[in-house]
């Protein structure tokens, strides 16, 4: 079962939940069942999904972009947020995973707000700008190959309309991203894209706060 954040102690983090955490079961449900799959380190905490939850209620999100779906727990808990009429863009490459999502989205009734799209998520993106897409959607959140990162970047700043935020999973990287040691290219791609950020012009507010594994925020100008 994937539970936890890197940044403070056990006790601290239970603390959190203990006093925070409002999971039903069926969200413990998906968690459970994601930590028994080999790639179980993927999947989102419970504290982060309900964070995005939030943001989805406060920004009043109805066009949402999630790059990296896995088994669902992030697309469950953004589209049980949205009110009805919101659609969510799910891209992904993994029919096993997704087909996990997929029963936990029925399950939740949320199943006609998720749009999955299977396949490389810079083609779907590139897709949807095609489709006359750009500046349409509310939120993006960004949980896929690192290596992407850049790419999934230029591509939701095109697709989100003005004062949308973008959200990016994993940008703390385990701590690498601050060990001199580390020039590996996935921290390399994680440093540079958080200092683009920080200096671009195109977003106007900024922020990285150590939930998980590190959640960079940027809102479009």
């Amino acid at each position: 079962m994937s539970i936890g954040n890197r940044y403070i102690s056990a006790e601290l983090y239970e603390y959190i939940l203990a006093n925070t955490l409002r999971e039903d079961d069926l969200g413990r449900d998906l968690r459970e069942v994601t930590g028994h799959m080999p790639e179980s380190n993927m999947q989102i905490s419970p504290d982060q999904g309900q964070f995005m939850g939030m943001l989805v209620k406060l920004m009043d999100a109805t066009r949402i972009i999630e790059i990296g779906v896995f088994t669902g727990y992030s697309s469950l808990s953004m589209a049980r947020a949205m009110r009805d009429g919101g659609t969510l863009v799910a891209c992904d490459i993994s029919v096993d995973y997704t087909d996990v999502a997929r029963g936990y989205w029925e399950r939740a009734g949320v199943a006609d707000r998720i749009d999955l799209r299977l396949g490389p998520a810079i083609e779907t993106l590139d897709g949807l700008i095609r489709e006359g897409k750009g500046g349409e959607f509310d939120l993006a959140f960004i949980d896929a190959d690192k290596e992407n990162y850049p790419g999934y970047y230029e591509r939701c700043l095109s697709l989100l309309r003005s004062g949308g935020l973008m959200i990016f999973d994993n940008i703390l990287w385990s701590g690498r991203v601050v060990d001199p040691a580390d020039s590996g290219r996935q921290t390399s791609i994680l440093r540079d894209l958080t200092a683009e950020i920080g200096r671009d012009g195109r977003v106007v507010d900024v922020t990285l706060l150590p939930v998980a594994d590190g959640l960079l925020l940027a809102r479009k100008a």
